[in-house]
């Protein structure tokens, strides 16, 4: 949840205001969005801010109608699983940064929680053989400056920085349902990758009139270094004989990427004490389709390789967040906004990731000058659709564990943030 301050016309002066609102909803976005990149603290006029924000999400996505689509090891309707399950978790968005102004320059140095997933239906449904319990988690420290120099009635901003990112997570998935006695059934790929990004951008202000327009890119980061285990131990051999890596674990190695990003975000005063913001962000999620891994060492890994052992099958879309909104100033203590946020959905058939509508609002609180405290929160509408088998560009097949239907559920977040200024 974006949370900005800013400033408006207040007949021939001005004012500041703090706005808690318009992207509550990118907190659960498409592909595997979390808190994403949010260098606005860069843009505040004091010397030195420091800023710590927290982000609780409830997304209620709910499957009905699971179909196990393989039976080759079992049909599970026939065993008797659950052809329902709720396919999301609740989880934390935790943001942290301090500015720091030197004269034209400003520098940014934040903690963020960029992408991430928390999915968790368990092993007794009818599409386990496609996810048990599948977590992602990221950490991203990154390092952000700006210069700024007059320019007509405002100010123009260079703005580059680079940034660090530690990704890592865990699928489990049903391999084959068999008796307790022999185990689970149950295998688990463990995975963990770290890379470098960097961004780019301009950005034009005029203080007087609170209008701002910024333009950043976010570079993809790399994650060529991707490896982990793949655990068969509770699949013993017997199984299928021909198979020598059933009851072991296997490193596993592979590649992949967090998605490059750009943002256009846009804000103005529009009347004594009112002001209108917005934006638009496109991420490359596409670049995400089938990540295959196989044995380290392997020196040529792909989907149709001899040599994979599994992959992550995701076959994304390219994901577009729009989002608008107004604040106004009740009094020098008060403040407040409300926005409307639509996120497409960047599945193509193979997750229930379809589009989300949001709406959200906000009050700030500033006891004085150097200390402001915001609360917020949101109410979406998470749309209906169908998990099916797609075809990649590839010409393989994908998405043959299992098929759903899932209805439209809610969505609801609450973030708070505290900032002090020096």
């Amino acid at each position: 949840m974006n949370i900005l301050r800013v400033k408006a016309l207040l007949g021939a002066g001005c004012f500041s205001i703090a706005l808690i609102g318009a992207a509550a909803v990118p907190a659960h976005a498409g592909g595997l969005e979390r808190g994403w990149y949010d260098i606005d603290l860069l843009f505040d006029p004091a010397q030195v801010t420091g800023e710590v924000t927290g982000t609780y999400v409830m997304p209620q996505r709910d499957l009905k109608n699971v179909k196990d689509a393989d039976p080759s090891d079992g049909n599970l309707n026939a065993l008797g699983r659950s052809s329902t399950a709720r396919d999301t978790e609740s989880y934390w968005v935790p943001s942290v940064g301090i500015k720091v102004g030197m004269g034209p320059i400003d520098c940014l140095g934040d903690y963020s929680q960029p992408i991430g997933a928390s999915s968790n239906p368990g092993a007794n449904w009818a599409g386990a053989q496609g996810n048990v319990n599948t977590q992602v988690k990221s950490e991203a420290f990154g390092a952000t400056c700006s210069y700024k120099m007059d320019l007509g009635k405002g100010q123009f901003r260079f703005i580059g920085g680079v940034f660090h990112e530690d990704v890592s997570g865990f699928k489990e998935q049903l391999v084959a349902p068999i008796p307790a006695i022999f185990g689970t059934g149950i295998g688990r790929l463990d995975l963990e990758g770290d890379g470098w990004g960097w961004r780019a951008g301009v950005a034009y202000e005029i203080p007087d009139i609170a209008l701002r327009a910024s333009l950043v890119y976010n570079s993809a980061v790399k994650l060529d270094d991707l490896s982990g285990t793949l655990d068969l131990t509770q699949v013993p051999g017997f199984i299928n004989p021909l198979n020598p890596f059933l009851g072991r674990v296997t490193d596993v190695s592979g590649s992949s990427e967090v998605p490059q990003s750009v943002e256009l975000k846009l804000q103005s005063g529009i009347a004594p004490g009112w002001l209108a913001f917005g934006s638009i962000k496109w991420v490359d999620w596409s670049v995400l389709q089938s990540i295959p891994f196989c044995p380290t060492g392997v020196a040529v890994c792909t989907t149709t390789s001899p040599t994979r052992l599994t992959s992550l099958d995701l076959l994304y879309r390219d994901g577009w967040t729009v989002a608008a909104g107004i604040g106004h100033k009740f009094n020098d203590q008060w403040s407040g906004a409300a926005g409307i946020t639509w996120d497409r959905g960047t599945t193509t058939g193979l997750s229930a990731q379809t589009d989300t509508w949001t709406l959200s609002a906000g009050v700030a609180y500033t006891p004085t000058q150097n200390v402001e405290v915001r609360l917020g929160g949101a109410l979406g509408v998470l749309t209906s659709g169908h998990i099916h088998s797609v075809v990649g560009s590839d010409g393989v097949t994908y998405g043959t564990d299992y098929t759903a239907d899932f209805g439209n559920d809610l969505v609801s977040a609450i973030s708070g943030s505290f900032k002090v200024k020096w």
